[in-house]
């Protein structure tokens, strides 16, 4: 199936139309997600033996692509499930069973959402500030903050992780598991009230002697860079989708842009279509150059995780360099759109101004600017030498 067929033009119209609503009210898209839910979006990557589409990281992304031009915030909420659908995904066709329950899980209509983000944690996957303590029958119970959670309203699963401090000779061990909804030990907050993306509803999870059971403990890795195929598939699949979301922020925000163009006239011309003015075209041109640079990187990267592409230590510079460049070009693009849309699109309720705030919460996902680029110097030149 096509990126046009599982997402159709009415389903993509009916979700772009209520998307300044929801921005407005600061409500999470429930409609969204149920129209989703009973087109089988939310079952991407489940086999289609098991009722799913059955699809690889690449249509997920071109997918994820095509929903974010319709509403940003809610291809940015889907992304949190199809991550964890992803990772069972990406470990499986790589020998690695140890998450195809959740592949399984989201085959009878359960929600994955993504519970790792701590306030102050530039480590993000390879340390903890939660506190995971062992418990009697092999399960662990979790103590700690975690933020950006998205899909808050609707989840019925949360990975999370945490640290096990006395663990590995006081070393410290990092345990990964799933809670439920109904598990108790967490609240969430009622605190998502942010420039853009307001419908994904990410609110804080506090975690409070949540237990996940030994059945749902699927991980226990060292503190620090490690190479387990989990942090792979993490990676693989937050960053790529990541993309994915902001490029089609880029892409709604430049065919705007080039509407609004070809609409406006220049009174101190004659009426002349600013579609005719060289200023203006350059701007365009640099606006399509830049999301045409965009496209094959992400569909290169897409692939190559289908394909089990062996880049060795290149992977994580491919990523995260994804990332970046996925997230800053769509900034800069929006940026150019607005620029050619003339003040119109500085009112509130345009769609021009509702991307341009959504199109700012790229910088704040990790990898950030900051650790990407340390990771690409790492890649080339090697660790910085201590003195």
């Amino acid at each position: 199936m096509t990126p046009v067929e599982i997402l159709p033009e009415p389903l993509l119209e009916r979700i772009r139309g209520r998307a300044a609503g929801y921005d407005r009210d600061n409500a999470f898209f429930h409609e969204d997600l149920a129209e989703l839910a009973a087109a089988g979006y939310l079952k991407i990557f489940v086999p289609a033996s098991d009722g799913g589409l059955g699809l690889g990281l690449a249509a997920a992304a071109a997918l994820q692509r095509r929903l974010a031009t319709a509403a940003p915030a809610t291809a940015l909420a889907i992304n949190m499930h199809l991550v964890w659908t992803g990772v069972a995904h990406v470990l499986a066709a790589r020998g690695d069973n140890s998450l195809d329950f959740v592949l399984q899980d989201a085959a009878e209509g359960e929600i994955f959402a993504f519970g790792n983000s701590e306030a102050g944690n530039d480590s993000v996957l390879f340390d903890a500030r939660t506190e995971a303590v062992p418990q009697p029958d092999g399960g662990y119970s979790f103590t700690g903050r975690k933020i950006f959670t998205s899909l808050s309203p609707a989840w019925t699963r949360l990975g999370i992780f945490g640290k096990d401090a006395s663990a590995r000779d006081g070393e410290g061990e990092l345990i990964h598991g799933f809670i439920t909804r109904d598990t108790p030990g967490y609240e969430i907050l009622p605190d998502w009230d942010t420039l853009g993306m307001r419908a994904s509803q990410s609110n804080t999870t506090v975690l409070d002697g949540a237990v996940v059971p030994a059945g749902r403990i699927f991980r226990k890795l060292p503190v620090g860079p490690n190479t387990d195929p989990l942090i792979f598939a993490i990676f693989a699949c937050f960053e790529t989708l990541l993309a994915a979301v902001y490029t089609g922020i880029g892409e709604r925000a430049f065919a705007l842009g080039v509407e609004a163009v070809k609409r406006r006239t220049s009174f101190r011309n004659g009426g002349r279509s600013y579609a005719q003015d060289p200023d203006i075209r350059w701007k365009v041109a640099e606006a399509a150059m830049a999301l045409d640079a965009l496209y094959p990187q992400l569909a290169c990267v897409a692939a190559d995780v289908d394909e089990l592409a062996d880049h060795g230590a290149q992977w994580f510079p491919k990523m995260v360099g994804l990332k970046v460049r996925a997230t800053e070009t769509a900034r800069t693009v929006v940026d150019l759109a607005i620029r050619v849309s003339g003040g119109s699109s500085y009112f509130r309720g345009s769609e021009l101004e509702r991307l341009y705030r959504d199109v700012l919460a790229g910088m704040f996902h990790p990898s950030d600017d900051e650790s990407a680029h340390n990771t690409v110097a790492n890649a080339w030149l090697g660790p910085v030498e201590t003195p």
